[in-house]
């Protein structure tokens, strides 16, 4: 196929896509019983699922207090009359991993309805996935050959990627086009670089640069292998600062970096403590989640953790698949707008049966 019809075949697809996602207020009965639904229920839940997105919350700056839940909750950013347009510290307090994250039961209580119960989740309109396929060594350097995929819903989405290696005392950035979807990039790290290594891919649309995605593969270099994601730091950003709290004993942290499809810097450091350092994250003009990175040693072993700014995917709420107490349980689909990229919102709602 001539490579004009192939972006285009891509572009119309990703167009189906983005009309198909931008349907809001989609229902979905999720149990087979629409049909006995009380009158006028569904309609009140597709008005509540758009109370969570459109509505501020009370105070209307609560997501940036991380120290106390809403009083009222909504999801909208303050001050801005773009609809579906959310806060980025209020999505991030709902990722469980976030020291400032509001419980279930303090969002279910803030929305005072008690009468219902709802599961959000939040996510990039398309997946990044990393796999390491072959490592070549050569005299004084060994290069990892990754391939790159950027799908949704398992159909291909052409983007450019940015890909930033990190190890010890090292940071490299490389710019590619995955325009196929899919990108093999050989990654060089001279072998006096000390691992186990970091590999950062940041991806955006190649006909919205709105619309964009990241993930990220640690991987052994001139060393062990590396241990799971989690395991020495919980990384909590909020109202553009990030808690880095120790997880084990014997922490010393060495570098952090704010990385985003067009800029990358190194933090500064705002605070420490015997369990925690606090960093400011910069405010870049950029239409794409930060992804932040921090390195350190445990005691003689080097480690990187990392998250993103907003902290995505969200997946928080009542647990829907043990149902049978609740009446018909409805899905709400729309885009929604986060510090100036665009997300997938999926929201599940349902009550007690009559």
């Amino acid at each position: 196929m001539p490579a004009v019809s192939v972006d285009t075949f891509f572009a119309c697809s990703l167009m189906v896509m983005l009309v198909l996602s931008a349907m809001a207020a989609t229902t979905t009965v999720l149990r087979p019983h629409i049909n006995n639904a009380a009158e006028g229920i569904p309609e009140r839940y597709r008005e509540i699922s758009k109370y969570l997105l459109l509505n501020e919350g009370k105070p209307s700056n609560w997501g940036q207090n991380g120290q106390t839940a809403p009083e009222t909750f909504g999801l909208a950013k303050p001050f801005v009359k773009s609809a579906y347009e959310l806060d980025m510290d209020k999505v991030s307090r709902l990722n469980s991993e976030n020291v400032y994250a509001i419980s279930y039961a303090d969002a279910y209580a803030s929305l005072k309805m008690p009468d219902v119960s709802f599961k959000m989740e939040i996510k990039p309109l398309f997946e990044v996935s990393i796999s390491l396929v072959a490592t070549f060594k050569l005299d004084n350097d060994t290069v990892y050959k990754f391939r790159i995929s950027t799908e949704r819903n398992g159909s291909p989405v052409p983007t450019q990627l940015r890909m930033l290696t990190v190890a010890e005392d090292y940071l490299d950035a490389i710019s590619v086009s995955a325009a196929s979807g899919e990108k093999l990039q050989n990654i060089t790290i001279s072998d006096s670089v000390t691992g186990p290594a970091l590999l950062v891919v940041l991806a955006r649309s190649s006909y919205n640069d709105k619309i964009a995605s990241f993930n990220a593969f640690a991987f052994a270099h001139n060393s062990a292998e590396p241990d799971p994601k989690g395991t020495f730091l919980r990384l909590s950003p909020l109202d553009y600062g990030l808690n880095a709290s120790f997880l084990t004993s014997g922490i010393s942290l060495t570098q952090a970096y704010a990385l985003t499809f067009d800029y990358d810097s190194p933090l500064v450091q705002m605070a420490n403590t015997s369990e925690s350092v606090t960093y400011e994250i910069p405010h870049f003009l950029d239409s794409a989640p930060t992804v932040l990175v921090v390195t350190g040693l445990d005691t003689l072993t080097f480690f990187s953790e990392w998250t993103a700014y907003p902290q995505m995917p969200i997946d928080m709420g009542a647990d829907f698949a043990d149902s049978h107490t609740l009446s018909d349980v409805f899905s709400f689909t729309y885009l929604v707008t986060v510090d100036s990229a665009i997300y997938d919102c999926a929201i599940w709602l349902g009550g007690p049966k009559k």
